[in-house]
Parts: C-alpha cells; structure tokens; sequence
C-alpha cells in the first residue's frame, strides 16, 4: 500500500535530502490551494496553514509504508517538529487524498520563503 504524499522543500528531485524518497514513485508537480505559507527555517522550509496564504509549489509522490515511516522520522513527527496531515491541492489533485507535512513550532521572525522552496 501506498500514501500519496506532497513534498515542497528539501525532498524534492535535485535537493538536498531527496535520497530518503528517490526510490519511491514519483507522480507529478503540484500546487496546494492558496491555504499556505512557507518559512525559511534555516537550511529547510516549513509549510503551516494560513487562510490568508499563497499555493505552494511541490511534487506529488507515492510512498510506500516503510518509505512513509522513515519519512515521519526525517520530519520528527514523535518530536513535534512536523505533523502529517491532508494537504489542500489545485487542478488534478484537488479531490484525492494526499498527505504532506506541516510545520508545528513558532515562524516568528522566520523570513516568508514565498511560494518554491
């Protein structure tokens, strides 16, 4: 079984730790809905929900469970660095479910990344 799962930072083809999802499937470039914002955390950026944000630019991948498990560790979701959760999505992806990872702790004085990592 596979989770579809939205990345937007360091995940992503070419960047930084894309080893810990190039062998999974990857599906397509996507945007959520204009529900977000992303933060530059130093290094790597952090999605939060903002009713009053922008569509994000990301890719779409299907995930396997032990793939998904170590991405949950990457992301330090036990931490409470990250949550897993649905993500919002424009055009083709608008009606299925797709999970990505929202940023939990204070973006106070964290400049806006705007809408690419």
């Amino acid at each position: 079984m596979t989770t579809r799962v939205f990345v937007y930072g360091t995940l992503k083809r070419g960047a930084d730790n894309h080893g810990w999802i190039e062998k999974q499937q990857f599906v397509a470039k996507a945007r959520t809905k204009p529900l977000y914002r992303l933060f530059d955390l130093g290094g790597y950026p952090g999605m939060i929900r903002d009713d009053n944000g922008r569509a994000i630019e990301g890719e779409i991948w299907d995930v396997g469970e032990a793939g998904l498990t170590q991405l949950d560790v990457l992301e330090d979701i036990e931490g409470g660095e990250y949550e897993r959760v649905v993500i919002e999505l424009e055009g083709e992806f608008a009606d299925q479910r797709v999970e990505g990872y929202l940023y939990l702790r204070g973006t106070e004085g964290r400049r806006d990344a705007g809408a690419c990592w």
